[in-house]
């Protein structure tokens, strides 16, 4: 089933990505709208910025917090509530001083202002520990991706905001592919944003949305993984987010390799803005706005639905067949001011479908994209709903509750087709229904500068409708899981922050979770350290042990016996890590840092099969179909070692460049004790992206380049038997070789061009995104052929060009 689902999948991707007249018309709009630039008038354009500003602990309003923009030599002060407003900004860049009595100052560097949209920025400041010892930190933790939103992170973490989702070339707007460029992180293949973080499986990362643990958000994304070809998050609904690579705080739990804690921004609550976009991947509409004036509530709605299936209506046709995927997603937010904090209603929704129909396959093509002996349908969809209230009930202390509903609902149906009669037999089936309903509730309280506690409860409930069925010879049915099922997870956890003084910082705490579904516990503890060397430096060290429930398809996967079945997967524990982390942070100058991580990771409970074999769930969660494998206890160990380094300036002065280098060993052992590779043992990662832009005629319109280097060690993979794969008429491989072959280095030249222009009450951006630029064909897999009895070498993404138009207005 996996192989039947991922090939056509990929293949399909290859195929859109060969058509070249897409670059030809992209790059006629670009040159027309620079050529409208030189003609357009040169009336200058103005903008309102306002936002907040509150303490970083308590989400206390600072009254009387002084905010200054040094190029136009203006300002204002908070008002009762912590708010403030600045008008009549030129559009332009530029930075922005926030100082309040007692707590650190903060600058936001390279603030853009556009016609089209106002500027929204909400800020959190830190206290100082002493004030007769004043210190000065040039970032602020709304801009600044050093600084993350959750104050209680002391190694591997940052934050992004919807800047970085749109500027590094390649992102296509996706946080996962984004952050791909960081240390420690790449990608599983091109046509997937599958995170794979210090070697680990991507099917260890946790996905929050405001708080509330979230299902897979990517289109086509299988119940057991985390990525998937298309993103569901809208990045333009996006606030500044959190991304976590290990040792991560007490509050995350049922994670073992990282975490990307998402955060959905407010609608603006005073004035109406729209946003239209089209691009290669969908065209979209956006809306927010105030429900009421001086309501201080608002809405925020975008909606997306797939350029291809557009095109496939209007019947044109980009050389893909039937086969063309279909997707949709919605993206919203409410909020509303009740009593003395914020009630908020947010949602995210996705369905999405393509069918492979061997008998439809154009074989005369170069490179067709499916086969003729095979018919694939898969249909997916993913809805995520909460309600959440937060508010201060005490000047120190902050509270939050959220109710949360997720549902994901999988089809999987598969054919094959007799190479003689083009008769059609049924070859497996499968549907995967999941509900969840949570609750959860933190609050943290802070005694003073010094000393901070936070603590929290999660509550899960978890209802499972899932079967799955191979169908042999089109007679013999062979079930793998056929089971309706409920548990829950139950998490809490505590943590603490204390500050010694303005240089040494403690923050430590611990999480325990519990599965009903057969009782298996979890205690994992958390501690980290940050101290504050002399010259903008720090040393930091983090430790956690890390806990990850199996997928539930795992537990319910049937093995045949006398009665009948049994579960043989049903008592597995949690697999569990050992994070230690040590690194070194200098902020060169203002807006310029270097960054080194070392790490060590011991993973053990790890499944792997009874009898001895190579096996090992290490290795899985990077696929469209589940890990099918019974008979497993919790035996497998492994480990990951590495060292990182982040030379990264930060957009100013109208550029940026970003440069990662990633050392790295993964291994592990399987219930044969052999040490081998995992499937993620690069070894070494290496990204440079540099961006460039320039401010055009009076209106400060913006004309800009990005680029993108990445080079990656070669995949390791397992060589197929020929001899033994002639016989079964399917691929056998040796397993007692599993992961030994590696592969040729990845290469991939990423490159985008964009245009913005600014209008009275309007902005427009066009932008081009050239993806692997020099066409350099990269080896994902090796599969076997039965009909010519050989080993096909599947490659990834060639030359793929993606123009995208967005309008604000």
């Amino acid at each position: 089933m996996q192989n039947q689902i991922l090939l056509p999948l990929r293949q399909l991707m290859a195929k859109i990505a060969s058509t070249s007249h897409l670059l030809k018309t992209a790059v006629f709009i670009f040159i027309c709208l620079i050529f409208f630039e030189n003609v357009a008038s040169g009336q200058s354009f103005t903008q309102s910025l306002r936002g907040s500003v509150k303490d970083v602990d308590s989400q206390e309003p600072l009254i009387g917090a002084v905010i200054r923009i040094p190029a136009l030599n203006t300002g204002t002060t908070t008002d009762e509530n912590g708010n403030f407003r600045l008008t009549a900004i030129p559009v332009g860049r530029y930075d922005i001083q926030f100082s309040y009595l007692g707590y650190e100052e903060s600058i936001a560097s390279d603030v853009m202002v556009t016609s089209g949209k106002e500027v929204i920025l909400n800020l959190h400041l830190v206290e100082k520990v002493n004030e007769l010892n004043e210190v000065v930190v040039r970032y602020d933790r709304t801009k600044d991706n050093t600084v993350t939103n959750n104050d209680m992170t002391t190694v591997s973490s940052r934050s992004f905001n919807i800047d970085d989702t749109k500027r590094y070339a390649g992102s296509l707007g996706d946080p996962s592919r984004m952050a791909a460029n960081f240390a420690g992180v790449s990608g599983a293949n091109d046509a997937r944003n599958d995170i794979i973080i210090r070697g680990n499986s991507p099917a260890g990362l946790l996905w929050q949305l405001e708080g509330m643990n979230i299902p897979n958000p990517n289109h086509f994304g299988a119940l057991g993984s985390t990525g998937g070809p298309v993103s569901m998050l809208n990045n333009n609904v996006l606030d500044k987010s959190d991304f976590m690579t290990s040792a991560f705080p007490a509050q995350y739990g049922n994670a073992s390799s990282g975490v990307f804690d998402l955060r959905m921004r407010n609608g603006n609550d005073e004035q109406h803005e729209f946003l239209g976009q089209i691009g290669f991947n969908g065209f979209e509409l956006g809306a927010e706005g105030p429900f009421a004036r001086n309501s201080g509530s608002s809405y925020l709605i975008n909606y997306r639905y797939s350029t291809l299936g557009v095109f496939q209506q209007l019947g044109i046709d980009f050389g893909t067949g039937s086969a063309t995927p279909d997707y949709q997603d919605l993206s919203l937010k409410l909020n509303f001011k009740v009593g003395n904090g914020n009630l908020s209603v947010f949602g995210l929704g996705g369905i999405s479908d393509v069918s492979f129909l061997g008998n439809e396959t154009d074989t005369t093509a170069l490179d067709f994209y499916g086969s003729r002996y095979s018919n694939t349908i898969v249909k997916y969809k993913t809805g995520i709903a909460g309600i959440s209230y937060e508010t201060n009930i005490s000047p120190r202390s902050v509270s939050k509750v959220t109710l949360g509903f997720t549902g994901t609902d999988e089809y999987f149906h598969g054919d094959s087709i007799s190479d003689v009669t083009l008769e059609e037999f049924p070859s497996g089936n499968g549907t995967f229904k999941t509900q969840k309903y949570s609750l959860n509730y933190s609050l943290t309280h802070k005694f003073n500068a010094k000393n901070t506690l936070g603590t929290g409860i999660t509550g899960e409930l978890i209802y499972a409708d899932l079967f799955n069925e191979e169908i042999h010879e089109g007679t013999i049915y062979e079930t793998n899981i056929s089971t309706k099922t409920n548990t829950s997870l139950t998490q809490a956890f505590a943590q603490w922050k204390h500050r010694f003084n303005e240089k040494l910082t403690f923050k430590g705490g611990a999480n325990v979770m519990l599965l009903s579904l057969n009782n298996s516990i979890a205690l994992d503890p958390r501690i980290g350290f940050t101290y504050r060397l002399k010259g903008n430096q720090s040393l930091n060290i983090g430790y956690g042990i890390v806990s990850r429930m199996q997928p539930l398809t795992m537990y319910a996967i049937q093995t045949p016996s006398e009665n009948g079945f049994a579960l043989t997967n049903s008592e597995l524990e949690f697999s569990k890590a050992h994070h230690l982390v040590l690194g070194y942070d200098w902020m060169i100058w203002e807006n310029l840092n270097f960054k080194v991580e070392s790490y060590y990771q011991y993973l053990y409970n790890i499944p792997v099969e009874e009898t001895a074999s190579a096996y090992s769930a290490i290795n899985s969660g990077d696929s469209f179909a589940p890990d099918f494998t019974d008979s497993l206890v919790n035996n497998g160990t492994g480990y990951n070692y590495g060292l990182e380094f982040t030379l990264e300036k930060y957009f100013s002065d109208n550029y940026y460049f970003l440069a990662t280098t990633s050392f790295f060993n993964s291994r592990y052992k399987g219930s044969d004790e052999v040490e081998r590779n995992t499937a993620y043992n690069q070894h070494y990662v290496i990204n440079l992206l540099a961006g460039k832009e320039l401010l055009v005629g009076k209106k400060r319109n913006a004309l800009g380049l990005d680029i993108k280097f990445t080079t990656a060690g070669g995949k390791y993979l397992t060589p197929i038997d020929l001899e033994a794969s002639d016989a079964t008429g399917s691929a056998v491989y040796l397993d007692d070789m599993a992961y030994s072959e590696q592969q040729d280095p990845y290469l991939r030249l990423d490159a985008k061009l964009y245009f913005r222009q600014n209008f009275k009450g309007m902005a427009m951006e066009f932008s081009l995104d050239l993806q692997n630029v020099t066409n350099n064909q990269n080896v994902f897999s090796q599969q076997y052929d039965p009909y010519t009895n050989t080993v096909v070498t599947e490659y990834q993404q060639g030359f793929f060009p993606v123009p995208t138009f967005k309008m604000t207005f």
